[in-house]
């Protein structure tokens, strides 16, 4: 772990070297790490970002997407499904008798609002256990039998 330790804070200075001569600054109060690791056999690293040390957390939100530190995306999936789950009810308002909008209306808000958000990301949560991804299969299957009147 010295090793690893030694050559993670050498990049670091290099990272740091590189901003200072190219005038790109980075943030080391917002500078956080994350040890991924399957198993707790080791403890994290100590590294330093211009002298303050870098804090690690268990898990961060990168571009959208929650990374934990055992890579199961547990985190990141339960939320997608709570926030997919309250975009179902524009469907149901959508599909209601009173506005009645056509199919091809609602399978267009379908693919905007739930579809590309639950594709979103499927590339790297996709290595998630199938029970996890189970999960997301209520929300994208009941948007099209709204949208197609299929209760």
């Amino acid at each position: 772990m010295q090793l690893v330790e030694r050559q993670l804070q050498t990049a670091i200075n290099n990272i740091v070297e590189w901003s200072n001569k190219s005038g790109f600054t980075i943030s080391a109060q917002k500078t956080i790490g994350i040890h991924f690791c399957k198993r707790p056999l080791h403890p994290d690293p100590e590294l330093f970002f211009c002298s303050v040390p870098i804090l690690f957390q268990d898990n961060y939100k990168f571009l959208g997407i929650v990374f934990d530190k055992r890579l199961t995306f547990l985190s990141h999936i339960s939320n997608l499904r709570k926030r997919r789950l309250r975009s179902l009810n524009i469907l149901r308002t959508l599909s209601n008798t009173s506005w009645e909008a056509d199919r091809s209306c609602l399978l267009r808000v379908y693919r905007s609002i739930i579809r590309s958000m639950i594709d979103y990301g499927s590339v790297v949560y996709g290595s998630a256990r199938a029970s996890y991804l189970k999960r997301l299969d209520y929300v994208y299957h009941q948007a099209p039998r709204l949208c197609l009147g299929a209760f």
